[in-house]
């Protein structure tokens, strides 16, 4: 039996679950217990208080960390840990907290580089540039010069990253994620340490890049403006727990939230 792919899931049914998840680093608890998932289709937002386990979370889902209990199940496979490299190749792409590009090369570069997964020739002909491989090779800048396009950062593409401003950074990060084409992409805090008009203009390519790739996103944010109006629906961590899981509007007045963001305390 073949192994199944995001096109042989339907909208609304569930891509990614994770169940009973567990998660300790010597004797603190990142993550304790905690199941949800994922639906093809969705904006699917992981929020909490900083120390919460959000991150933890996102390294578990593509393989970063491994889980001492529970499961992950993703594209119907159950697992207890998923790899990284499997994770990436099955179609899960994400951006960082901390911007982790490669600040020496260009723009178009460090897009290029999010479609090595789909680069098939061997590195003798990707050595000469010659053949098979420049060919493939056309055809990959042809799909990064679309994503180039897409963010509106045609003015940069051939700046070193490390010149560039924080906000277009971490645009030209969301666009090599981009390249690898994934079914799911995790977004770990997208919008920090932007002003008002970058966050605006963020939001905008995360709502085009879900209604118009298809793609399913999971984000971490803490600006809650931002999750209310992107997420279709948000999962409260609160010092490794799950505390709140629902619509924005049921999850907004829950009052474990309020008590976590007002720092109530335990």
């Amino acid at each position: 039996m073949s192994a199944r792919t995001a096109a042989d899931i339907a909208v609304g049914e569930d891509l990614l679950h994770v169940d009973d998840i567990s998660l300790s680093f010597g004797g603190v608890k990142a993550i304790q217990n905690i199941s949800f998932n994922i639906v093809k289709g969705e904006i699917r937002a992981i929020i909490g208080p900083n120390g919460a386990g959000k991150t933890s979370m996102l390294n578990v889902i593509n393989g970063f960390y491994h889980p001492q209990e529970g499961t992950i199940t993703f594209l119907g496979e159950e697992r207890r840990k998923m790899r990284p490299y499997r994770a990436a190749s099955q179609g899960i792409s994400r951006t960082f907290q901390n911007v982790a590009l490669f600040t020496g090369m260009s723009t178009l570069d460090n897009i290029m580089a999010g479609r090595s997964l789909k680069m098939h020739r061997n590195f003798f002909w990707q050595m000469f540039r010659y053949g098979p491989a420049l060919n493939e090779e056309i055809e990959h800048r042809r799909a990064v010069e679309e994503i180039i396009d897409f963010l509106e950062i045609e003015h940069i593409r051939k700046t070193p990253v490390g010149q560039l401003p924080y906000g277009l950074q971490k645009r030209v990060e969301l666009g090599r994620a981009l390249a690898a084409e994934p079914s799911l992409l995790l977004l770990d805090e997208p919008m920090a340490g932007m002003n008002l008009e970058e966050k605006e203009d963020m939001s905008r390519f995360v709502i085009d890049v879900n209604q118009q790739f298809g793609t399913t996103i999971a984000l971490i944010e803490h600006d809650m403006g931002v999750v209310m109006d992107l997420a279709d629906r948000i999962v409260v961590m609160d010092y490794g727990k799950k505390i709140a899981d629902g619509m924005p509007k049921d999850v907004q007045s829950d009052q474990n939230v309020i008590d976590a963001y007002l720092g109530v305390a335990h």
